[in-house]
C-alpha cells in the first residue's frame, strides 16, 4: 500500500504482474464491469483500490488460470459467505524490479516462487511437450474473454437470427474470434447484437445502426488523438493518466450523448 490509505489502477497492474503476466488495465476493469471488484471512487472518479481488493483480484485471476472458471461461477464463489479467499492467497514477501515490463516499472512485490507454482496448472506427461504448449496458448488466447459465448449459443439464447448476425460482422457492428472451428464472440458484440436485433424489431436496421459505429469510431479518434501524446512517453505515471483520462472521457461522451438526445426528445414530444 503506499502513503495513500488506496492504490491507483496502475499500482493494482504493477502488483499483479509478476504473478499474471498477462494481466492489463483493461481486464481489471472488465472484471469491475461484471460485478467482481467494486473499487470506490475519488472524488475527480479515480479509482481506489484497498488490499482486500488486491486480494480479490488474485483470487478471481487464480480460478481463471488453475481450473478455467467462468466469471459467473467465480462471482458465486466471491459472494458464497462460506468461502474463505484469504486461504488461497499468499502474501508477497520480497520486492523486485519489475522494469521488463513497460506498464510498470519500479520495485513491486513477487510471490514466492513455491506460491507460483502451486497456482500453476501441473503437466500431463504423456502428452508431448509441444502440445502442451499449444494448449497453454489456446487457453491463455482464449483466458481474457471469459464471458464470451459460441455462435450457437448467441443465436439460441438472444434469439438472433444466424443470418442478421452475418450482417452485424459485415457491418463491422460486431467481431468474433476463433477457438478451434467455433466463433466467439465477446461481452460487449453480445451486447451489440442484442440492441441490433431489438432495433430491427422496432424498424431499424443494419444499414441505420452504421450511423452509430461511425460517431463512436469518431469518438475513439478523438480521445485517442488526445491520450497518445501520454502514451508514448512509455512510462507508468503517463499511462496512468492516459487511462484515467480515457475513463472520464467514456463518461463524459456518454453523459453528453444522453443530454443531446434528451433535449431533441423533448422538443420532438412536446405539445404544441
Amino acid at each position: 500500500m503506499s502513503d495513500r490509505d488506496y492504490l491507483s489502477i496502475g499500482e493494482v497492474l504493477a502488483q499483479l504482474l509478476e504473478e499474471f503476466p498477462d494481466v492489463t488495465i483493461s481486464k481489471i476493469r472488465f472484471l469491475e464491469s461484471q460485478g467482481l471488484i467494486e473499487p470506490e471512487r475519488t472524488p475527480s472518479g479515480y479509482r481506489k483500490f484497498t488490499d482486500g481488493e488486491v486480494e480479490r483480484l488474485r483470487f478471481i485471476l487464480r480460478e481463471q488460470r488453475t481450473n478455467y472458471l467462468p466469471l459467473r461461477i467465480i462471482k458465486d464463489k466471491l459472494e458464497d459467505e462460506s468461502s474463505d479467499i484469504s486461504r488461497d492467497f499468499t502474501l508477497p514477501t520480497q520486492v523486485v524490479s519489475t522494469s521488463g515490463h513497460p506498464a510498470a516499472r519500479g520495485s513491486v512485490p513477487r510471490p514466492r516462487d513455491e506460491t507460483t507454482a502451486m497456482n500453476r496448472p501441473e503437466q500431463d506427461p504423456m502428452v508431448p511437450q509441444s502440445v502442451q504448449r499449444e494448449q497453454r496458448r489456446e487457453a491463455l488466447r482464449h483466458r481474457d474473454n471469459t464471458e464470451s459465448i459460441p455462435r450457437d449459443q448467441l443465436v439460441q439464447q438472444h434469439k438472433i437470427e444466424p443470418a442478421f448476425l452475418k450482417e452485424l460482422e459485415a457491418a463491422g457492428l460486431i467481431s468474433g474470434h476463433e477457438v478451434g472451428d467455433t466463433t466467439f464472440f465477446d461481452a460487449a458484440s453480445t451486447e451489440v447484437a442484442k440492441a441490433a436485433a431489438r432495433f430491427q424489431e422496432l424498424g431499424i436496421d443494419v444499414r441505420h445502426l452504421r450511423a452509430w459505429k461511425t460517431s463512436a469510431d469518431r469518438e475513439v479518434n478523438l480521445y485517442e488523438q488526445r491520450i497518445l501524446p501520454l502514451l508514448r512517453q512509455r512510462n507508468p505515471a503517463s499511462r496512468e493518466e492516459a487511462l484515467n483520462m480515457l475513463d472520464e472521457f467514456m463518461a463524459l461522451g456518454g453523459e453528453l450523448r444522453s443530454a443531446l438526445i434528451l433535449r431533441d426528445i423533448i422538443r420532438l414530444t412536446e405539445q404544441r
